[in-house]
């Protein structure tokens, strides 16, 4: 729902707003094996096999900018980069879980 309010600004219905943040299937991958600890680029990679490495990198860009996962680059060669969810990220661990348990439910069912 999309309401007008004064001075034409859009006030999105909260729904909206978390679904634009966290739209798509990778993002909420992302987030489910980054709950627990920390990972490697190339561990997000070997864990979505079905994704490619465009849009891996795209979608933790994306949630970096939202400021939901934190990227930490470490000085040393070969370069290392591990992603882990921020404080805020964190907040979603909840809602990733009913997701998953949700999930069981509806894969039992078929």
């Amino acid at each position: 729902m999309v309401k007008k309010i004064e001075n034409s600004i859009i006030d999105k219905c909260p729904v909206e707003t978390a679904l634009d943040a966290l739209s798509g299937k990778w993002k909420i991958l992302i987030l489910w094996y980054l709950r627990a600890e920390k990972k490697r680029f190339n561990e997000l990679e070997k864990l979505l096999p079905r994704t490619t490495q465009k849009m891996l990198i795209q979608k933790l860009r994306e949630l970096e900018e939202d400021g939901i996962v934190h990227r930490e680059v470490y000085p040393v060669v070969p370069p290392k980069v591990e992603y882990s969810l921020t404080e805020y990220g964190q907040t979603l661990k909840p809602i990733l879980k009913q997701l998953y348990l949700w999930g069981e439910i509806h894969k039992n069912k078929k």
